[in-house]
């Protein structure tokens, strides 16, 4: 796959954003290459969600580059303990990332701050894992619903992004850096994510649907990109395995659940299939 960039109307690029950029890109350039393939996905006007499955500490950038290329330089939600390393810190700040306070009662607030930003038509760029893939074959694993949140509350378009290949060079939890190992940066990005029948609700069934249906379109470009078939169940790093989750009791998905027991338990009945959604609750 051939890298693309596109010749977009530029959003709002600050000196900071644009000083950082040109010390950043060389370095990507050096430590592999670039390919690229569906910008043409990426909407030329307005603010819109970038969601990414999440390998490695090196990912963010070359997803970033890929969309700083083609006229959306990335506010990135991260955690917030960057803001507080030296040089990470600052750079964060002049750069206009949204800090997010993990498991704190002010966590919220990064949602506040990534819809502000939608609003003023800039691209938001989150991880709906919330952390790096605990998959042991990388694939991506249950998701949170921030990212479903934010969609349904600003009816934004969400792209589904998947990359393959910044791992190589800093591999997640090893103590080394591989600079020699010049891998393929690759990025897909897919068409925007159906949710339109969605938008406006924040009822955890209808979050729950959200984010199941963009981790699907993720680990759908992802299973292109390596060419490989994922597991039908997501990985679940809070149960440490490949879980199917229950429904909620009194959920749409439940009365199903339970009609469809009801049905295979009667002589001759046909068992439904329950919700596919339920190993991908990430509530």
């Amino acid at each position: 796959m051939e890298h693309t960039e596109h010749d977009y109307p530029p959003r709002h690029k600050s000196g900071h954003y644009r000083f950082i950029a040109a010390v950043v890109r060389p370095i990507l350039n050096a430590l592999g290459r670039k390919r690229w393939s569906g910008t043409e996905n990426l909407p030329a006007e307005g603010g819109f969600i970038v969601a990414s499955n999440h390998l490695c500490n090196l990912d963010p950038l070359t997803v970033a580059h890929m969309l700083y290329n083609n006229g959306a330089p990335p506010r990135i939600l991260a955690k917030s303990e960057l803001w507080r390393m030296p040089i990470i810190g600052p750079t964060m700040r002049h750069s206009h990332m949204i800090p997010v306070e993990r498991g704190t009662r002010t966590a919220a607030d990064s949602l506040v701050a990534a819809e502000a930003a939608i609003a003023h038509g800039e691209a938001v760029f989150i991880y709906p894992e919330g952390t790096h893939s605990k998959d042991p074959d990388k694939w991506p694993m249950v998701a949170r619903t921030g990212v479903a949140r934010l969609a349904l509350a600003t009816g934004a378009p969400v792209i589904p992004v998947a990359q393959w290949g910044a791992h190589l060079v800093m591999p997640n939890h090893k103590p080394w850096f591989r600079p020699w190992a010049q891998p393929k940066f690759q990025v897909l990005v897919g068409t925007p994510v159906d949710l339109a029948d969605l938008i406006g609700r924040s009822d955890h069934e209808a979050l729950v649907e959200a984010t199941a249906r963009i981790m699907r379109a993720i680990t759908a470009l992802l299973a292109r990109l390596r060419g490989e078939t994922p597991p039908e169940i997501p990985w679940d790093h809070r149960r440490g395995g490949r879980v199917v989750r229950e429904p909620r009791p009194g959920s749409a998905e439940a009365r199903g659940t339970d009609e469809a027991r009801t049905e295979q338990a009667r002589p001759g009945g046909a068992a439904d299939e329950a919700g596919d959604t339920a190993g991908e609750d990430a509530s």
